[in-house]
C-alpha cells in the first residue's frame, strides 16, 4: 500500500507551522511559496489546496503572529502587548500591516482596544478611531523598529546611531512617551464627550 500523497499529509496549520520557520530563518523577502513547499516537502501546487493565493497564506501567519488569546483590559496594556507579539516575529509589523491593510485580518487587539476606549467613555464611533490610531501607532512604531534592526543586521545602517528623542532614555520610553500621548487624548476626548 503506497503513502498518502504530502498534500494529503498535510493541512493548513502545517503550511502555516512552515512559513513561521521560513519567515524565522529568511524573514518577509525569503517567504516564499517554493521555500514554504520546500519546507514541507511538497510541490508549491499543494499549497493552493490550502490558501487560494500567497496573501491568504500570509493573512493566516499574521493570524499566528497576533494570536488570540485574551487581552489586558488597559490600553497601554493592549497595545504593549500587540508590540511584543509583533516584535516576536521577524518582519512580524510588515507582515501584520499587509493583511490589516488588505481586510484580511481580524485583530484581536483592535477589538480589545475599542472596548477598553468604550469603556473610557467614548462612544462607538470614537472608540473605533481610538483603536484605529493605536494600532497603526503601534505597527507602524514596530515596523520601524524592526527596519532598524534589520538594516544594522546586514550592515546598511549603523547600529549605534541613537534614533532617541534627546531626554528619553532609551527606545522603549520612546515607544511608551507616543503611546502617553495617545492615550492622553483618548481620555481628554473621553472627558469632552461625556460633559
Amino acid at each position: 500500500m503506497s503513502a498518502a500523497p504530502a498534500s494529503a499529509r498535510n493541512d493548513k496549520t502545517d503550511v502555516v507551522a512552515a512559513a513561521m520557520r521560513v519567515l524565522a530563518d529568511s524573514g518577509l523577502p525569503g517567504l516564499s511559496m517554493r521555500r514554504i513547499a520546500d519546507e514541507i516537502d511538497v510541490q508549491v501546487s499543494a499549497l493552493y489546496w490550502h490558501f487560494p493565493n500567497k496573501q491568504a497564506l500570509l493573512a493566516a501567519v499574521s493570524a499566528q503572529i497576533v494570536g488570540a488569546g485574551s487581552a489586558p483590559p488597559e490600553v497601554d496594556a493592549i497595545a504593549q502587548a500587540l508590540r511584543d507579539r509583533l516584535l516576536a516575529h521577524r518582519d512580524g509589523a510588515e507582515i501584520v500591516s499587509s493583511s490589516l491593510a488588505l481586510g484580511l485580518l481580524e485583530l484581536p487587539a483592535r477589538a480589545a482596544l475599542v472596548s477598553a476606549a468604550r469603556d473610557m467613555g467614548l462612544d462607538a464611533a470614537a472608540a473605533d478611531v481610538a483603536a484605529d490610531t493605536i494600532v497603526h501607532y503601534v505597527i507602524g512604531y514596530t515596523f520601524h523598529e524592526q527596519q532598524r534592526l534589520h538594516a544594522a543586521v546586514v550592515g546598511a545602517a549603523d547600529a549605534s546611531v541613537d534614533l532617541v528623542p534627546e531626554g528619553l532614555d532609551d527606545r522603549a520610553g520612546d515607544f511608551d512617551a507616543g503611546l502617553a500621548m495617545i492615550i492622553a487624548g483618548v481620555r481628554a476626548t473621553a472627558s469632552v464627550s461625556g460633559r
